[in-house]
Order: C-alpha cells, then sequence, then structure tokens
C-alpha cells in the first residue's frame, strides 16, 4: 500500500515532468542572450526560493528539447571551472512555445474550473 507522502511526492513528480520542457521553452523565448543550466536555473527562482524543478531534471530536458530541433548550444571555455554549454531556442521552439502554452492555459482553465467546483450540471455525465 502507498502511504500518503509517497503518493503525494509521485504526483508532485509527474506533474513536474509535463511541464518541465514548457517552463524551459518559455523562459529562453523570453531572453535575447543563449543562457547555460545553472543560469537557467537561477531564473526559475522565485523571491530568492527554490523552484519544485530540481536541477537534475533541467539537463535531460535540455537535451531533449535539443535534440528535438527546439533549442541549438554551443560551448564556450569558462574561467570559473569547466566548459559551459549554453542554450538558444530556435524558431521551431518558439512556435511549439506558443502551442505548448495555448494547450497549457486550455488544460489549467479547466482543471481550475473543476478544483473551484464551477464545473456545470450541463458538463456532467
Amino acid at each position: 500500500m502507498t502511504k500518503p507522502d509517497d503518493s503525494l511526492q509521485r504526483f508532485h513528480k509527474e506533474l513536474l515532468a509535463g511541464t518541465v520542457s514548457l517552463v524551459l521553452l518559455s523562459l529562453l523565448a523570453q531572453v535575447d542572450e543563449p543562457l547555460y543550466g545553472y543560469q537557467i536555473a537561477k531564473r526559475f527562482e522565485v523571491d530568492g526560493s527554490p523552484p519544485p524543478i530540481k536541477r537534475g531534471t533541467l539537463y535531460p530536458a535540455l537535451r531533449s528539447l535539443e535534440a528535438r530541433g527546439f533549442l541549438s548550444s554551443h560551448i564556450e571555455a569558462s574561467d570559473a571551472g569547466p566548459p559551459r554549454r549554453y542554450y538558444r531556442i530556435t524558431e521551431t521552439g518558439r512556435a511549439a512555445a506558443v502551442a505548448w502554452q495555448e494547450v497549457w492555459h486550455e488544460v489549467t482553465g479547466f482543471v481550475h474550473s473543476i478544483l473551484q467546483g464551477d464545473a456545470s450540471d450541463e458538463r456532467r455525465p
């Protein structure tokens, strides 16, 4: 039997897994310069609070988005450590971000209406 804390952690993980790519594309669409992983992670912090997205999740998502043609990257030497991979959104990525944001708004609007008890009798079976 699954403990309540385990099920909450699983729900949280599954929910974030479906949103990381959207958040990455949206963030990179908002900036003019390429960013490397640590810069991206820092931009996810709101009011100094750590984001619910773990850094270990970012890098596989960035690689996946690049493999799909949504991002491009290049490596630059760093004076403060190993070389850094910088990511920039592509035009294909910009189009995907717009389309995915539309879907996000539809889905979150639907979920919000159900959570608030706003579902009308007409929609119920």
